[in-house]
């Protein structure tokens, strides 16, 4: 799953955008961990190991992270399509406070 966003950002600081974007990744990780598919904890951990935090790609390495994204049996909380459920729930407050270290507010 890929999302794609353009923003005109003429005259902000580029370290403010890496701040930002860095907060991003961070915080869509961590957010995202309580409803990822859970058996050992290694699809879990794949999507740690495999993000370069700052880069603006949330991936999940295990070999079976894609087939468990889209057809994953669900408990609870956790289940398939865990990011945009994620994203659903608590993206708005991501954003609101990506727009403050953007701006400074």
């Amino acid at each position: 799953m890929k999302w794609n966003f353009k923003l005109k950002l003429n005259g902000v600081n580029p370290e403010k955008i890496h701040r930002t974007q860095l907060y991003i990744d961070s915080e869509i990780l961590k957010r995202s961990d309580p409803y990822v598919t859970m058996k050992t904890g290694s699809l879990k951990r794949s999507g740690e190991t495999g993000t370069r935090i700052g880069t603006g790609v949330i991936k999940y390495t295990a070999p079976y992270a894609k087939r468990q994204y889209f057809a994953g049996k669900a408990t609870g909380q956790r289940g398939r399509k865990w990011v945009k459920r994620m994203w659903l729930s608590q993206g708005k407050h991501i954003i609101k406070n990506a727009n403050k270290i953007l701006n400074g507010k």
